[in-house]
Order: structure tokens, then C-alpha cells, then sequence
């Protein structure tokens, strides 16, 4: 398996240097900005390129970059980059920012394998066969269908799944809406985000 440093990986990114030391390594705690240092009310793990299935790392990318801990503005930062650039189709449900802590991105093949049950796995399936048509802001190629809260509270509404609008967006602003997301969410602590790959899949939270 091939890996990168952080500095490669993330080379916007400032790293608190205490987060890399021998004691850190020894505990295996992952590097953190250094934001971090003075305000740890908004923070999310990033493991850009990895996905859980049946509760085991499985690499999607490689060379893999490291996982590391961001504050909301660091994370925005990346995710901004990273999503605008995926080619890809998603389906993204909007969290509910009092339970969950986990947001991650599943594609097409690996929908069972992570957990998702079969009628929800078909139903998300549908919503991507089907395009998304022109994005709501820009009129370019949706590439982006966000199901609001409002529109979907969690994936046990399968039927709200298959019949709710959305909000085509494309990928540029599919990746502001979900920053946005999460500026409106006060406090949060994130134990698993990661980045699309593959060719269309959604993003789900827990």
C-alpha cells in the first residue's frame, strides 16, 4: 500500500506539531491543524481515501493519503477542492447534526458491503440512473441531487427517497451546499468523513 506524508497530502493545510510527535505516533492519534489547538468544537476526522465495509478499512485510492483531524474551515477547504473535482454522480443526504458522527461517501458497488440495506441501496440506485437534469444555480449539468432534511429526516423514508425533487446542483456547487451544511451547524465531532470515488454513489451519515 502507498502512502504520502501530510505535507504532500495536504500542503494548505498547518499541522500542530504536537499532533506528530513520538507520543502521538505511539497512541496513534491522527495529525491535527492547528486550529485545533485553541477551539476543538467543530472537528472531523478525514480519511480521504478510505471506506468501512462490514466494519474493516478497505482502500478506494491510492496512493493513500493519511488520515488527519480538521476544524470546519480546514475540512471546508478540502472538501471544496476534492468535490468540485469529482466527475461523478451523488446522491447526498443532508445530516441531522444532533446524532450524527460519521459522514461518508459510499459508491454504487460497495452499497451492501457498507450496510446499506437493500430497499435503500435500489432506491438511491433509481435516483442515479435517472440524472439529476440542470443544476438550480448555475443551469450547467446537475451533477449533485441534495436531499434536505426536510425532504428526507434519514434513510428509513425509502419512498421519500424515490419521490422527493432534491436540489440539482453541479459538482462546484453540490460542494458549497454541503459546506454549508456544515456552517450551520454549531458543534460537531466527526469520527469518519471521506472523498468520492468510483463513478456515482451517495453520501450517507450515521
Amino acid at each position: 500500500m502507498s502512502r504520502v506524508t501530510h505535507d504532500t497530502a495536504y500542503p494548505g493545510i498547518q499541522i500542530l506539531p504536537r499532533s506528530r510527535n513520538w507520543w502521538a505516533w505511539l497512541k496513534g492519534s491522527p495529525a491535527e491543524c492547528i486550529h485545533l489547538e485553541h477551539d476543538a468544537a467543530w472537528m472531523a476526522t478525514l480519511l480521504p481515501d478510505t471506506l468501512y465495509l462490514r466494519g474493516k478499512r478497505a482502500i478506494r485510492r491510492e496512493p493513500t493519503r493519511p488520515e488527519v483531524a480538521l476544524c470546519r474551515r480546514c475540512l471546508a477547504g478540502i472538501l471544496q477542492e476534492e468535490l468540485a473535482q469529482y466527475s461523478g454522480y451523488v446522491v447526498a443526504f443532508e445530516p441531522d447534526p444532533e446524532v450524527f458522527t460519521q459522514y461518508f461517501f459510499v459508491a454504487k458497488p460497495d452499497f451492501e458491503a457498507a450496510g446499506l440495506a437493500a430497499d435503500v441501496a435500489q432506491a438511491i440506485d433509481e435516483r442515479l440512473a435517472q440524472g439529476f437534469g440542470a443544476c438550480v444555480r448555475c443551469k450547467q449539468t446537475a451533477k449533485w441531487l441534495w436531499l434536505s432534511r426536510d425532504q428526507v429526516s434519514n434513510l428509513d423514508e425509502v419512498e421519500k427517497i424515490h419521490e422527493v425533487p432534491g436540489e440539482p446542483l453541479c459538482a462546484e456547487h453540490g460542494a458549497r451546499k454541503l459546506c454549508e451544511a456544515f456552517d450551520a451547524i454549531p458543534e460537531a465531532n466527526l469520527f469518519y468523513v471521506n472523498l468520492p470515488y468510483g463513478e456515482a454513489g451517495a453520501y450517507v451519515w450515521i
